[in-house]
């Protein structure tokens, strides 16, 4: 059951790559390809926006986040319920090797 703050106000999903040094990230397959991929797969469902940054450092531990945003909380749902996420979860291999972590951002 949905509740009118589920279906009200913004919802994030991070979605997390972390590895080290010899983790396989090719970036550019991510920013050209994959976030776009993203975009046209759930943007009919609710995606209002996507984010992507690699912290600096060693390459150790994160090695990339997305910060996907949505109208609500319903349209993430339907978004990763949908036929479309197939195809952004298998082109997750044409990047990396690394399973991503997701998790919801929550407003304090």
């Amino acid at each position: 059951m949905t509740t009118s703050s589920e279906a009200s106000g913004e919802a994030t999903l991070f979605v997390t790559y972390v590895g080290n040094a010899l983790t396989r990230f090719d970036r550019d397959h991510y920013v050209r390809e994959h976030l776009p991929l993203v975009r046209k797969a759930w943007g009919p469902y609710g995606l209002v926006g996507i984010d992507a940054f690699f912290p600096a450092g060693d390459g150790a531990g994160t090695i990339a986040v997305a910060v996907c945003r949505f109208h609500n909380e319903v349209a993430m749902a339907n978004a990763f319920g949908s036929l479309e996420t197939k195809r952004v979860l298998a082109d997750v291999k044409n990047f990396t090797d690394v399973e991503p972590a997701r998790s919801r951002g929550v407003p304090l």
